[in-house]
């Protein structure tokens, strides 16, 4: 009797002693709190990012740009933290801009306009606040003779530029959306303003008119480059540059400047009235 008296006792500690370590295992957590093994999650947020440039694999040998470009937003917002991100929004970039510079329509962003017997493309672009570059490019017109009757896209999409002094890089925006980064030079001693700015005039390989001297288009030492957008703040604005190593850094006297491939593709792009904030 005895002993079944002490295998009893020493089973009721056993049993204590498990019950008390497990009430000590939960009481380092807080009340409601839940255990969640994170591992799966990642392991499936992987899968899908697998799974997406699966996708899009199939959606670019269908040349489906819109399809794309959708696969590729979503990996940029799913998965930000990807070793691949800059890779992704290089890509996503590449393809914003081939679906722009393309007949491919952009519901929401273009429309397709029949054009009248007196139009002209100057015309059109003042009326839908684009630009005549722009018309040419998205439906592959090799002059700006056009002929009544034909059905052309037009870009509707409003454009701005955000400018960030501290990171050096310019955004280009389609409706608050960003479609493009570019690194540029900003001003040394933090000399570029600060503020939002609009353009008012557009050069094409653009004379520099500096202290002294007029520096022809086309010279080496016209830094202004091939392209000029200037500000509604006298003496300032975006232009290229041929001293492309200093983009990236603080360079200029003040202005906005870029290498000038991007320059003209901004060119392009952005019409008289667009607005340009820049930041630090």
């Amino acid at each position: 009797m005895r002993n079944r008296l002490i295998v009893i006792l020493a089973g009721l500690s056993i049993v204590s002693i498990i019950f008390g370590l497990s009430i000590f295992k939960w009481s380092k957590y807080p009340s409601g709190y839940k255990q969640v093994n994170i591992a799966p999650r990642t392991l499936a947020k992987t899968q899908s990012a697998q799974e997406l440039l699966r996708q899009a694999q199939d959606l670019e040998q269908r040349a489906d740009q819109i399809g794309l470009k959708a696969i590729y937003q979503k990996l940029i917002n799913d998965f930000p933290n990807h070793k691949d991100i800059a890779n992704w929004q290089k890509k996503s970039d590449e393809i914003n801009l081939k679906i722009i510079f393309s007949p491919i329509a952009a519901p929401g962003l273009s429309q397709e306009y029949e054009i009248q017997p007196q139009d002209n493309l100057s015309k059109i672009a003042k009326q839908f606040n684009t630009t005549v570059e722009l018309l040419m490019r998205s439906n592959e017109l090799s002059s700006d003779k056009i002929n009544s009757g034909r059905k052309i896209k037009v870009w509707t999409g409003k454009f701005n530029v955000l400018v960030d002094k501290s990171q050096n890089t310019l955004i280009l925006k389609l409706n608050d959306e960003m479609m493009k980064t570019y690194a540029v030079a900003t001003g040394i001693n933090n000399s570029t303003p600060v503020g939002t700015f609009k353009i008012v005039n557009k050069l094409l390989d653009p004379t520099w008119y500096k202290a002294g001297a007029v520096v022809d288009p086309g010279s080496p030492e016209n830094i202004l480059g091939t392209r000029w957008l200037g500000f509604d703040l006298n003496g300032y604005g975006i232009h290229g540059t041929t001293e492309p190593e200093s983009i990236g850094k603080q360079a200029t006297a003040g202005c906005i400047r870029m290498l000038n491939p991007d320059v003209e593709e901004l060119y392009s792009l952005l019409p008289v009235g667009t607005e340009v904030t820049i930041v630090d």
